[in-house]
């Protein structure tokens, strides 16, 4: 199992990005897929999440401003970040989750500066 995130960088508040996590060695069509952050000093947060269904849930701090969106013909795994805030500033994680299990791949880092 292998998740490759990438479209981290620097960006100015107001601004956008899209972040991308190609998976291979599974199809993520069979998983729920998710993505996390860690902001420096803080814990790992769920941002978002895609079931299999399409079904999405968002954390409360980016309801509204970030879209989480699959492929499942290119197994890649989007999250469009709109509206950004030097807040969401943090490594973001793209992870594959099957019931109690999950599986991580390395992270891209996203800074947002006012």
């Amino acid at each position: 199992v292998q998740l490759q995130a990438s479209g981290g960088g620097s960006v100015l508040a107001g601004g956008s990005r899209r972040l991308s996590c190609v998976a291979s060695g599974f199809s993520i069509s069979m998983y729920e897929m998710c993505w996390y952050r860690q902001a420096p000093g803080k814990l790992r947060e769920l941002v978002a999440s895609i079931s299999t269904v399409q079904n999405t849930n968002y954390a409360d701090s980016v309801k509204g401003r970030f879209t989480i969106s699959r492929d499942n013909t290119e197994n890649t795994v989007y999250l469009q970040m709109n509206s950004l805030k030097p807040e969401d500033t943090a490594v973001y994680y793209c992870v594959v989750r099957s019931g109690p299990n999950a599986a991580w791949g390395q992270g891209t880092l996203v800074t947002v500066s006012s």
